[in-house]
């Protein structure tokens, strides 16, 4: 696929709920706009068309090859079909985000610094998100961002001026559709040879690959009659 030229990537900063918690960790997720992007885009008439006010992805696993733990930009390598499904989704005006755990950081295998190195490479890749969430946490410290809580899908809803419920989150694994439901938000799971057999028969919906995921989701701005 294409090389984007990417906006500018300010580095990962707290949510403003997150802020003064103890540790230097935030209490709630990072949170990283897009530069120059005014808070709310969700684009009018979504509702009327049955479209979602916002597609937000998982990164790894479901945008990208997933490399536990990475910190390294030139290991990053799109999935088949995450440059075209994305590109879908913002040639309708959609905003796109992507909420993604990373507890390298609570484990110390990971800084702010190479986790924003790394999502700079993902968007020179794929083209800019609208906004990035992402939980910093470790499995056992109790926050309310790590998935399958909700809290990344609040924080990016919250950033876009969207209603969760009439959002969409796609991923890969069983956590991130349970993030989604607990969101009220809209899931469609992306399987892959990790995603466990109980997760792919409990998603409410599924999808082959990335493409076919958005398409489920914009299946009614499609013309009758349009390539399924």
């Amino acid at each position: 696929m294409g090389i984007h030229t990417s906006d500018s990537h300010p580095p990962l900063v707290p949510s403003p709920a997150s802020e003064g918690a103890p540790g230097g960790t935030p209490d709630g997720p990072w949170v990283t706009p897009r530069a120059g992007v005014p808070p709310t885009r969700v684009p009018r008439g979504a509702d009327d068309a049955g479209l979602p006010q916002a597609v937000l992805f998982d990164r790894d696993g479901t945008l990208v090859v997933d490399v536990p733990y990475n910190g390294d930009p030139e290991r990053v390598r799109p999935l088949p079909t995450a440059g075209a499904a994305v590109e879908a989704v913002r040639a309708l005006g959609i905003p796109v985000g992507v909420v993604s755990n990373q507890s390298g950081i609570a484990r110390g295998l990971l800084t702010r610094e190479r986790v924003s190195a790394v999502h700079r490479r993902v968007e020179r890749l794929l083209g800019p998100f609208d906004v990035w969430a992402v939980c910093p946490h470790g499995p056992d410290d109790g926050c309310g961002c790590r998935k399958p809580a909700p809290g990344l899908v609040f924080a990016a809803c919250e950033r876009l001026g969207a209603d969760p419920a009439r959002c969409a989150v796609i991923g890969d694994i069983g956590a991130d559709m349970a993030a989604a439901r607990a969101a009220g938000a809209r899931g469609v799971l992306v399987p892959t040879p990790v995603t466990l057999p109980a997760e792919t028969a409990a998603a409410d919906e599924r999808a082959s690959d990335l493409l076919a995921a958005v398409r489920l989701l914009t299946a009614p701005a499609r013309p009758a009659g349009g390539a399924a």
